[in-house]
Order: structure tokens, then sequence, then C-alpha cells
């Protein structure tokens, strides 16, 4: 029982301390005025203090300093020389944080600070991953140690946009460490993490929401680099990874995917923005797209609920890290489990933002008719396509020996390699397969590019059945296989604009469909003619400002039946009742029809009031 009462002591103190001080910090920096102020951006409705992270390392280290005078080196933490250095470093960092919330700092000084910090962790305090991979050259443990802390840093900042989220996520990734030390053996190293874990409580107190004070930058820094140092300092190289870097990962893992999300998203906007000549989406910019505002608006502007759903979003990771650890064994499973389950949280969340704002990149990029841009895509879409196709044509040749358990050699590098792959490229160019435009490319092109793979791996197989006897085993088979094989890595790549652009559309459409701004459209005409329509509103989808709901069409066998994932609803004579039910703007005819016809549509649709419009190609004599 008494080796418990240090814990208890630690817990209780920095509880007691932090408890104490965050309303004197809080009224402090109010008389500073480190207040922040309502904007569109941010979701306090009233003027709140920040920077109260500083009440939080106070309380922490006093916690500490009590635990010295009473225990002294009895508790492991005050064994260590590293103990000295990584608390001055902490109080810099705070220090950091404290003035970017009272001066807002440049983001380039304030990371360039984060950068000289986190390498003096590893220069002067002497701590790195080789304590977990010994096995790693000092350049590269530099390289990770300072990458692990400066994300880590700023994970929790950029996360710290809910009442009480970057605290409590804080709080449960330290209890997932110190829990996995217990689960070891190791209880004497959780000293500081229950410490910590006081700390974060009291400043909960004042964090939740409603709060009444927030961290800002000093007690968000602070919290990152408290939980990317512990790690590197209680694990050592003969625990698993899992314990040593998976379970502080799987802790970090909101915060970490907030970051990495963000990163991604606002690297878009910027080249979005450079391409379109505009000052804004700058990459260090601020949005309102992390993963709590996106969860803050599903939620209906509920800050408990939204935080609460994160809350428990971070135990399962940790949960599931601890899981791990008793399953060694089964630690690949679990794993794979977790990517699967993160993957569908990842696509449902992101498709409506990042994937959606790559699709604008991308459809920006696809269609940009200036003359220099049309000039840069000739010159490099062939020597793309024949870069492709060696290292693809290549690579398949290795996979099928692989496959068929031939040994790689110096014979199959110098000659099975290149005679196959040589052989497809002159029957690819005999059949004008790189004079070809894909863009444009219609099914006859198609064939000509699978035919003149089946006929230059037939003409490779057989030069290398004559020409290397020993190679005669299973040769029909591997032939067989390179032809299909080739083929549908050169198509696929040829084809991956098409798909792209119907991804990309889809996911437009999905962003569209819930705006009021947005111009509903029932087309009359599901054959060819629609096909040409569509394609022009996939060029520019969200400019054009009109989404697709669904079809009518004459041919009562359709009825039900799905046309490009939209619906044919039924036709004309239903037309009314579909137009009211569906919320219709607008009526597209795409099909051809006789005047006489086109009198009884009008008929037709005049009740309803919406704007019918007819879409046509036709050739005239000029």
């Amino acid at each position: 029982m008494g080796k418990v009462i240090p814990y208890v002591v630690g817990m209780a103190a920095a509880l007691g301390f932090t408890l104490v001080l965050t309303p004197l910090v809080r009224e402090l920096n109010r008389r500073l005025g480190m207040v922040d102020k309502p904007d569109p951006r941010r979701i306090n409705k009233v003027p709140i203090p920040r920077g109260g992270g500083l009440a939080l390392f106070l309380g922490v280290h006093l916690a500490l300093a009590l635990l010295y005078a009473l225990y002294g080196s009895d508790i492991a933490i005050f064994q260590s020389a590293r103990l000295l250095p990584l608390v001055a470093i902490a109080t810099l960092i705070c220090l950091l944080g404290y003035a970017d919330d009272k001066f807002n700092l440049p983001p380039k000084v304030k990371l360039a600070g984060q950068l000289v910090l986190a390498f003096l962790v590893w220069l002067w305090a002497d701590l790195g991953f080789r304590n977990v991979f010994p096995f790693l050259p000092a350049w590269l443990d530099a390289f990770v140690t300072v990458f692990w802390i400066v994300g880590a840093v700023n994970a929790f900042n950029l996360i710290d946009g809910l009442d009480g989220l970057a605290s409590g996520l804080a709080l449960i990734a330290t209890v997932g460490m110190g829990g996995s030390l217990v689960f070891l053996g190791e209880a004497q190293n959780i000293v500081f993490y229950c410490v910590f874990a006081g700390g974060l409580l009291g400043f909960l107190r004042y964090n939740y929401n409603p709060a009444s004070v927030f961290l800002g930058d000093s007690g968000s820094m602070y919290i990152g680099y408290v939980i990317a140092v512990l790690p590197l300092v209680t694990h050592h190289a003969s625990e698993s990874f899992l314990v040593s870097v998976g379970v502080p990962l799987l802790a970090m893992g909101v915060p970490i995917f907030d970051t990495s999300l963000a990163i991604v998203r606002r690297s878009i906007r910027h080249l979005i923005s450079r391409n379109a000549d505009s000052g804004e989406g700058q990459v260090m910019t601020a949005d309102s797209d992390h993963l709590h505002h996106r969860i803050l608006r599903s939620a209906g502007l509920n800050q408990r609920k939204a935080a609460w759903t994160l809350y428990l979003l971070a135990i399962f990771m940790v949960a599931l890290g601890m899981v791990g650890m008793s399953l060694e064994s089964r630690t690949g499973g679990l794993w794979l489990l977790a990517v699967a389950i993160a993957s569908v949280i990842i696509f449902k969340d992101i498709y409506r933002v990042e994937l959606f704002d790559a699709g604008r990149l991308l459809n920006a990029v696809a269609h940009d008719r200036t003359v220099k841009a049309r000039r840069r895509w000739a010159q490099l879409a062939v020597p793309f396509y024949i870069l492709y196709d060696f290292v693809a044509l290549s690579l398949l040749s290795l996979a099928l020996c692989f496959i068929w358990d031939i040994p790689v050699d110096r014979r199959i590098v110098l000659s099975v390699i290149p005679v196959r792959v040589f052989a497809v490229f002159v029957c690819l160019a005999a059949f004008k397969v790189y004079r070809t435009i894909w863009s444009r490319a219609m099914l006859s092109n198609y064939l000509r590019l699978f035919f003149a793979c089946i006929l230059g791996s037939m003409i490779g197989g057989s030069i290398l059945y004559y020409a290397i006897p020993a190679m005669r085993e299973n040769m029909i088979a591997l032939t067989v296989s390179y032809a299909l094989w080739s083929g549908f890595l050169l198509f696929a790549v040829r084809s991956v604009r098409i798909i792209m652009r119907d991804i990309f559309y889809a996911i437009d459409c999905s962003r569209l469909v819930g705006r009021k701004d947005i111009s509903r459209i029932l087309v009359y005409g599901s054959g060819l003619r629609y096909r040409s329509f569509r394609r022009e509103l996939v060029r520019n989808a969200t400019a054009n400002g009109r989404i697709i709901v669904g079809f009518i069409d004459d041919d009562l066998l359709l009825k039900g039946k799905y046309v490009g994932g939209i619906r044919v609803q039924g036709t004309l004579l239903e037309a009314p009742e579909i137009i009211n039910r569906l919320n219709v703007d607008a009526v597209v005819i795409a099909c051809e029809m006789e005047d006489s016809w086109l009198k009884v549509v009008k008929e037709t649709l005049r009740p309803t009031g919406v704007k019918t419009t007819v879409f046509t190609f036709k050739e005239k004599e000029i």
C-alpha cells in the first residue's frame, strides 16, 4: 500500500495546484488582454481568456517539486539525469506558446522555435528513438525524434478547437500510456503520468464546456511535448513496437489524424488558390474544417456531444492498443481491423472536403485550356506513358517469376525481361498506341492496346521458347498471364482519367445535393445525347450549379432502372408528379423528338412551371 502513496500524492497535488492556479492565471491573462474574441471561425460566443496552459504547467511542476521534497530519489523519475533538461525544455515550450498567446507570433517563427526545442530534446536531453530502435544512425534518429515531437506539439495545437477537447484527449492518452506500463509490470515509471493526469483533471474543471478559460498555445504545445516525450523516456528497446510506439500513436490518433488532414487540405487549397491567382488558401492559414468543426456541425453545434464523440473514439483507439498487447500473436490482425474501421471513418469524413477540393484541383488542371498548359501536357503525356509502360512491364515480368518460383538470376534480368518488354513495345508502337489521345479514346483504341499486348507477349514468348530451351516449362501459362496482365496494367493508367472524373463528379453531386442555391435537373431521355450533356456537367459540376436528380424516359422497360447511378423515375405522363416529389427546378430534354411530340411535352410540363430546355447537337451546312 505504501508504494501507491506517492502516485496518489502526486496526482492529488497536481489536481489541487491546478484547481487553485487556473482562476489566478485566467484573471492575469484577462488583464493582459489575452482574450479570444468571437469571430466567424471561432466557436466561443463570448470573450474567453486564453493562455490557461500556464496554470497546467505550473500545477504539474509544483506537484513534482513537492514529490521531490517528500520522497527525493526514492522515486524513479528523480533518478534520471534527463529530468532537468526535459523540464527546462518544457519551460521553454510553454513560454514560446505563452508568447504566441500574447503577441500572435508569425507561424514560421513559432515553427522554428518548436524545431530548435525538439532538437534540444535529442541533443541536450540525450533522448530519441534509439531507445526503441538501437540500430538507427544518429542523423536519422535526430530527424525522427524532431519530427515526432514537433508533430505531436502541432497535433494538439490544431485539435484545440472545442471546450475541453485537447485536455480531455490528452488525459485519455496519458491514462492509456500509463496503463500500458502497468500492464508490463513497470508501475514505478508512471509517477509523472499520474501527476500529469491530475493536472489535466484540474484544468478540465475550467476548460470543459462551458469553458471559462482556454489552453492557448502555451497549454496545447506543452501537452503535445509531454505526450511525445513520455514514451521515449519510459519505453525501451526490449519492449514490443506496439508498446513503445503503437500505443502512443493510437492514444494520439485523433490529433494526428486531424493534423494530417489539415496539411493535405490546406496544401490542396493553396494549389487551387495559386492557380486562381488568389491570395487565399495559404498552407499555414487556419480554417474551420478540422475534425472537431465537422463533428460539431453534425452534432447541431452541441460542443459537449462533439467532444464526447472524439473522446469515445480516442478511448476506443487506446483500448485497441491495450488489447493488442495482450494478444501478441494476433497483433497484426488487430491492426488490420483497426485500419479497416479507420478507413470507413476516414472516407466518410473526408470525401466531402479533402476529396472535393482534390477534385477541384484536378478538374482545374485537366481543363486548363491555355496554350502553355496544353503544350506542357502534350509534351509530357507520351514520355509518361512510355516510362510507365516500361516500369509496369518489367515489374510484371519479375512478379510472374516469383509466382512461378523461377529464380531471378542474371539470365532473367539480361535476357528474358528485355525480350518480353521489347516485343510488347514494338507492337504498341506498330499499333500507334503512343500516337493516341487517350482523353478522347474510344473502344477501338483500347482494343488495339489489348491486341498489341497479346501479340507482343506471343512474339516474346516464341523467341524465348526457341532461344532458351530451359525456359520452355510453363512458357504457355507465362505468356498468357503476361499478355492479360500487361493489357490490364496499360489499360488502367490510360483509363484512370475517366474513372477519376466520374468519381469526383459523384463527390461534387453529393456535396451539392443539399444546397438550396443549386438547380435540380430532371433529364428527359437517357441515351447517347444524355451522355454528351452529362459530359458537359462533369467538366465543371460545381461552377455549373446544376445536378441531375433523375430521368424520365418513354421506354417503360427502363422505369426503376439506373443509368450512371441515377434512377429512371418514370415516363412523361408521370413527369408532374416526379417534378413535385423531387423538387425539380428544370427539365432538360436530351433526346431527339419530332416537333409534334415537343408540343405534347410543353403542354405536359407547363402546369409545373419549371424551366424547360433542349440539349441538342446538329450538323449544319455553312
